[in-house]
């Protein structure tokens, strides 16, 4: 993949993550704060916990901190897999962010 392919699918990523975010706390009362600053995002939730979403450009890899742990993710040219094997990246954030804010939060749709 070049580095231009990648960054459209990460950037796709990254608008993907605070279109969830918003549609959250429009339709629900999740109250998640997402402040973006270049190629992170960073989710605050009503608790005062975080998830951190970058992208790691070098690499061609999105990175993803949380609670649960840190996890990187490459795409496979459909999806934004788990490099050790936890799964595709908007259903592990559907997990830590319901685990996180205390409520189902579904970013896979």
């Amino acid at each position: 993949m070049t580095d231009l392919e990648y960054l459209d699918h990460a950037e796709a990523l990254l608008s993907r993550v605070e279109a969830c975010c918003d549609r959250f706390n429009d339709e629900t009362d999740a109250d998640i704060d997402n402040q973006r600053v270049g190629g992170m995002v960073t989710l605050t939730f009503a608790n005062c916990s975080q998830i951190i979403v970058n992208l790691q450009k070098p690499l061609q890899e999105v990175w993803m901190a949380a609670r649960a742990g840190g996890y990187h993710y490459k795409f496979d040219g459909a999806r934004w897999i788990d490099t050790k094997g936890h799964g595709e990246f908007f259903g592990h954030l559907s997990r830590c962010a319901s685990e996180q804010a205390g409520m189902a939060l579904d970013f896979s749709v």
